[in-house]
């Protein structure tokens, strides 16, 4: 059967049930689970609401699987408790990015309500109707400083990476190399983190990465192949 979205009562405010998590149910009977489960952009997205309002969604996410748990324990309770203790780690970001428009507003001078607008803009395609709407409305609140406002605004975004983006990041590069092995050792963990710090980088969006390890990028100092740093001589040229 199609799948649906899991909704909390008619009576919470419009915030409350636009952060309830999208679910997908694979029969009628299991409806009260969701076997897929997405957290709303309203708590994680960067283009959001101050930490303090995203903590209170994500609550009220945590809470609404902790009411569904009895239903099917074994696959709800790992994720319930997951995201319970990961919140702190997850939402870090928006601590980050609110200190930065609190700086941003002392600088220019302008209320943080507006610098918060800013932010909440870029939710929108620069081609769509919402986003010149809004884009209007701010300049015509902030005047002559607008554009540094916006531009400050823009630098702040894309210098605060979202927690949740690294770590599904990183899950993505692991995850080849845990597939094929039954048992993780330490060893194991300690030789694979060894190899992705000084493997170079093979292809890259940033020219300036190509060519280098995480290592060199680092320290800005080069080093030898990964197999030479462990020990194993000096690779010997491919013969044609």
């Amino acid at each position: 059967m199609p799948g649906k979205a899991c909704a909390p009562g008619k009576g919470r405010p419009r915030a409350t049930r636009r952060a309830t998590p999208t679910c997908s149910t694979s029969s009628a009977s299991a409806r009260a689970w969701p076997t897929r489960c997405r957290v709303s952009p309203d708590v994680l997205a960067l283009a959001r609401s101050d930490l303090a309002t995203r903590r209170e969604l994500f609550d009220f996410i945590v809470a609404e699987l902790a009411a569904l748990e009895p239903e099917d324990a074994r696959r709800i309770r790992p994720v319930r408790v997951a995201l319970q203790n990961q919140r702190d780690h997850l939402l870090a970001f928006a601590g980050v990015l609110d200190a930065k428009l609190a700086a941003i507003a002392q600088t220019h001078a302008i209320a943080e309500p507006l610098v918060r607008e800013a932010c909440l803009l870029r939710r929108f395609p620069a081609t769509s109707p919402a986003y010149w709407q809004g884009w209007k409305r701010l300049r015509a609140q902030t005047g002559c400083k607008f554009h540094a406002l916006f531009a400050a605004v823009s630098r702040a975004m894309a210098d605060t990476p979202r927690s949740s983006s690294l770590v599904e990041n990183l899950n993505s590069r692991l995850r080849t190399y845990f597939t094929l092995r039954r048992h993780l050792g330490g060893s194991y963990l300690d030789l694979l983190r060894f190899f992705l710090n000084h493997r170079r980088f093979l292809r890259s969006r940033h020219a300036e990465h190509r060519g280098k390890s995480p290592r060199e990028l680092m320290t800005g100092r080069g080093h030898p192949h990964w197999l030479t740093l462990l020990g194993l001589g000096p690779l010997q040229p491919q013969r044609a």
